[in-house]
């Protein structure tokens, strides 16, 4: 199975430390933020898609054609138009039936990326929160599936949201979200409109830290000390 990692964004929250970093190439105890995870990909990931855009070059140079044991293929957005349509990008390298998407700057525990693969068919990857308003939030089939993901909704309707991870199958491409007022796309939109017509699971992640603003880098060190 091939993963796929969005890495393209601006990290404008993140100023003034991404002027001259992108986010992903962002530093906790001395190591990228992508770097993390990488090495949490499951044995089964055998090839790496990198969507790079702002300052993609230093992405390349940092990791290389190979990290970690594992190829890396690059795939340029050079229009800053949604998550959607960088994966969209990445079509004609995903042969498989699957593939995990992930994005690239936020941390997570280490079992959580195997409880999406380890799901038959397609999953996205949820965990509790305290301020689900900021994010998606998840709502659930009787049998456990995907009934509803509504991003950033004013009067949430659960404290379990979406976290980026998910194994997606081509069948998303079918499902292009509405172009919102600054002219991007998203994929959780496409995921919610797939989720009515697939079945989509759902997995816990056993730990995750959103990595937003540049305070986040030092709660990212208590993050690890924990994990350890």
């Amino acid at each position: 199975m091939k993963a796929v990692v969005l890495a393209a964004g601006e990290g404008v929250r993140m100023r003034p430390l991404t002027l001259n970093t992108p986010k992903p190439l962002l530093e906790v105890n001395g190591k990228a933020l992508l770097e993390y995870t990488l090495e949490l990909l499951p044995k089964s990931i055998d090839e790496v898609v990198i969507v790079e855009g702002y300052l993609g070059e230093k992405i390349r140079s940092h990791f290389g054609a190979r990290f970690d044991g594992k190829n890396i293929q690059y795939v340029h957005q050079p229009v800053k138009n949604g998550t959607f349509r960088a994966l969209e990008l990445c079509r004609p390298l995903l042969d498989e039936e699957h593939f995990l998407m992930l994005f690239a700057d936020d941390l997570f525990g280490p079992k959580s990326f195997e409880r999406c693969v380890e799901k038959k068919g397609m999953c996205i990857l949820t965990a509790h929160s305290k301020h689900p308003e900021r994010f998606g939030t998840v709502e659930l089939n009787a049998d456990g599936t995907l009934k509803e993901l509504i991003e950033k909704p004013k009067i949430p309707k659960s404290n379990y949201v979406y976290c980026g991870p998910a194994v997606l199958g081509k069948e998303l491409f079918d499902f292009a979200p509405k172009i919102s007022e600054n002219g991007e796309c998203y994929v959780p939109e496409a995921i919610h409109l797939m989720a009515q017509k697939w079945p989509v699971h759902v997995a816990i992640a056993d730990a995750w830290l959103p990595i937003g603003y540049p305070e986040d880098l030092k709660n990212a060190e208590v993050f690890l000390e924990k994990l350890e």
